[in-house]
């Protein structure tokens, strides 16, 4: 059911302003305010933290749950500080790249260079957006996937921030052919994997050891035009108060012939780097997202 204008205007007023308190604080105070008030809205967020208990129930069986409720309260400030720093994205770029310590920019000038187009993969770990962000700010602006929300003016609001500094966004919804060119031209594209996907565009691959329904986009595409495939990554370094952006060396591809075997293979690579950087990270996963909500024919709901 479309929106009324009353509510497409009244959410857009609410998030035009949340950003803007933000975005007049220094950008430190602004991830530290975002970092405190998303924990204490933690402890009132109802399902959203049943969700994310039982996400750490599933990945983390052996932890108690203390420790699982420590890890969520980290993801929901993970959350605040990432409302902080992408507020001050387009007024305060200077201050941003101050925040952000690179790693492995020669990975991908490597696979730049040799012409066949790059792929860079992520999941939602630490400052995602910083992942897109951060690469344009050193001089290497990508497109990359999103999926549109149910509001016009906050999606053009949030799409003009993203787009500040080079990077442009294409709608999943009907990407293909552009996502072909892009790469066929030797340019970069950028894709989120870790979210649940509709059984139509995803396969079934293990993501702490249980089935979850993935893209397999990025390894069709690779596939089918020989471009390389790197992780890239936006965690908050707690010790160094800063966030690394990493840039890993690329996937090792070596098709087979077998183009479903290898798209089973190579989608099981890029979920198991997700999952290392979880366990390297796991306060900083978006937990309260339903990771395993779609089913393999016959297995039981796990958030039932």
């Amino acid at each position: 059911m479309n929106k009324s204008a009353l509510q497409v205007n009244t959410e857009y007023l609410v998030a035009r302003l949340l950003l803007l308190s933000f975005a007049v604080l220094p950008l430190g105070m602004a991830m530290t305010v975002g970092a405190g008030l998303a924990r204490l809205f933690s402890r009132f967020s109802g399902r959203l933290q049943r969700t994310g208990e039982r996400n750490l129930e599933i990945a983390f069986p052996s932890l108690t749950h203390e420790e699982r409720l420590r890890r969520l309260r980290g993801s929901f400030a993970n959350l605040g500080r990432l409302l902080g720093v992408f507020s001050h994205f387009e007024r305060d770029s200077a201050a941003i790249t101050e925040q952000l310590v690179v790693d492995g920019i020669e990975h991908l000038r490597a696979a730049l260079a040799d012409g066949r187009g790059v792929i860079l993969f992520t999941g939602h770990v630490g400052a995602w957006e910083l992942s897109s962000f951060g690469l344009s700010l050193t001089g290497h602006p990508l497109s990359f996937l999103v999926r549109k929300i149910d509001n016009p003016r906050i999606e053009a609001l949030i799409d003009r921030i993203r787009m500040s500094h080079g990077n442009r966004t294409i709608d999943k919804r009907s990407a293909a052919r552009e996502m072909l060119e892009i790469l066929r031209r030797g340019g970069m594209l950028g894709i989120l994997v870790d979210l649940n996907t509709l059984d139509r565009e995803a396969i079934f691959v293990d993501f702490f050891g249980v089935p979850a329904s993935t893209t397999f986009i990025v390894a069709k595409l690779a596939l089918r035009t020989g471009a390389a495939v790197l992780p890239v990554f936006a965690p908050w370094d707690e010790d160094r108060k800063k966030f690394l952006l990493k840039i890993d060396a690329p996937l090792q591809i070596e098709p087979t012939g077998d183009e479903e075997a290898d798209v089973r293979r190579l989608t099981q690579e890029y979920t198991g780097v997700v999952e290392r950087y979880v366990v390297k990270y796991p306060d900083q996963w978006l937990w309260i997202h339903r990771r395993w909500k779609t089913r393999p024919p016959g297995a039981p709901d796990l958030y039932a």
